[in-house]
């Protein structure tokens, strides 16, 4: 039996592995997802909480509907207060909102601080790069951005 070292099996069992219908035990790295964990920060560490449950329930609901791979959570501050869900696209770094308060696209220039979740401490710490990539779970923008989408308090016609 000849080794086929691109899939990790021999040649005769190729065939078996196409015809298996049953869940997938393994998942290509390629297609890599940090959805599992902004599931888990959404729901333990962002939105904890009965005061929360209905934004929560809202946002779960709507990863679920997500065809994305990778998801980025908005902060208002470093206090890691959720504002809102982003869709990250690593093939053209674009960053685009999916429910929640903020700008409904964020660019490079935007960005303030990156952050990345640890499942275990049921935290975020903060990432010392510069630049988003698939390993971000979240971010803040500069501050001056919030400051700027507030509505006037004078109005004029």
């Amino acid at each position: 039996m000849e080794r086929d070292w691109d899939n990790g099996s021999t040649a005769s069992s190729i065939t078996s592995v196409a015809e298996y219908h049953g869940p997938r035990l393994f998942k290509e790295p390629s297609a890599k997802s940090n959805k599992p964990i902004i599931q888990n920060a959404i729901a333990h560490c962002c939105l904890a909480g009965k005061v929360n449950e209905a934004q929560k329930n809202a946002i779960l609901e709507e990863i679920e509907r997500c065809e994305s791979n990778h998801l980025i959570i908005l902060f208002r501050d470093g206090g890691c207060q959720f504002r809102a869900l982003y869709i990250y696209s690593p093939e053209t770094e674009e960053i685009i909102k999916l429910k929640g308060t903020g700008p409904r696209a964020i660019s490079r220039k935007m960005i303030d601080r990156l952050y990345k979740y640890s499942s275990d401490r049921k935290q975020f710490t903060v990432i010392p790069a510069k630049s988003v990539s698939v390993s971000v779970d979240a971010l803040t923008i500069h501050g001056h951005l919030w400051q700027a989408k507030r509505p006037s308090t004078s109005k004029r016609k």
